[in-house]
């Protein structure tokens, strides 16, 4: 059997994603099925790599073209995880090409932007998924399934390091997970070392959105009649997460709510505006 291509769309090929993925998906469970064969950046900023550089050390044939990769690859993944705000333009004609599209995380800066993404998609009959990897780690999907399972989370908290518009986008991924869609208003309550936002429910449920410097990943829930349960192991997000992206490509069916991924672009659009005043409630959008 083939192998079906992989295509890979940037806006600058020299990122960490980009520079991980293609052995991680070599080294997967379905490694036999696919391969990246193919990538293109609009640009390349100073101190980064060149694509020609890229494409040789990953073993990846180099496009001439974003209209190349859509046209001779079986699964598109758009990329730019540190530039949200360029995925509209990147994901453009794959969002039309009919071809399963995955987009890299967080799937859009705003709620709007993620709605015309979505709708694109529907229009053109694209099959399409955004996710934080961190959603497909083994301790929060069994603590989900196992644990709690249909009892009411009350409350979720979570921590981990980076800058919010890049990765709080992991910390809400399993917020939202666990507490749903439908929260109102968050509030950042942080201070400059640290940022710490609270996100509100109508019905008295809160989740914290906790980003600390250098701090590992980890979430504490607390559901059902006084239970809680505490996830810090969270090692193997990775390859199941590349797992998940690949079962994708075959069934052309994201495993990711469309209700979630839109409530993560209103959170983090809400978060970023709330930034700019701190300790003031700001409404997420709906």
């Amino acid at each position: 059997m083939a192998k079906k291509t992989i295509g890979f769309i940037d806006y600058y090929i020299d990122e960490w994603h980009a520079n991980n993925y293609p052995q991680m998906i070599r080294n997967s469970s379905l490694k036999d099925r696919f391969d990246v064969t193919l990538a293109w950046e609009k640009t390349t900023p100073a101190g980064k790599k060149p694509l020609d550089a890229w494409c040789k050390e990953q073993n990846v044939a180099q496009a001439k073209s974003l209209d190349e990769v859509a046209e001779k690859c079986d699964c598109l993944i758009v990329l730019s995880p540190d530039n949200a705000e360029m995925h509209e333009e990147l994901a453009d004609l794959p969002l039309r090409s009919k071809k399963p599209v995955y987009i890299d995380k967080p799937i859009a800066p705003s709620l709007a932007a993620a709605k015309r993404l979505f709708e694109k998609a529907e229009k053109h009959n694209t099959p399409m998924m955004s996710s934080s990897a961190l959603r497909f780690g083994s301790g929060l999907e069994n603590a989900l399934a196992d644990k709690i399972k249909s009892e009411k989370v009350h409350f979720a908290a979570t921590r981990g390091g980076g800058v919010f518009h890049i990765y709080a986008i992991h910390q809400i991924e399993m917020l939202v997970m666990a507490l749903g869609p439908g929260a109102t208003r968050v509030m950042q309550c942080g201070n400059d070392q640290a940022n710490l936002m609270i996100v509100d429910y109508p019905d008295h449920r809160r989740g914290t959105i906790n980003l600390i410097p250098g701090v590992p990943f980890a979430m504490a829930l607390q559901y059902g009649k006084d239970q809680a349960v505490t996830i810090d192991n969270m090692d193997d997000f990775f390859p199941r997460f590349i797992k998940a992206m690949l079962q994708f490509f075959n069934t052309k069916k994201s495993p990711i709510p469309t209700a979630q991924t839109l409530e993560i672009a209103a959170l983090i659009e809400a978060g970023q505006e709330a930034l700019k005043t701190i300790d003031r409630w700001v409404t997420v959008l709906g």
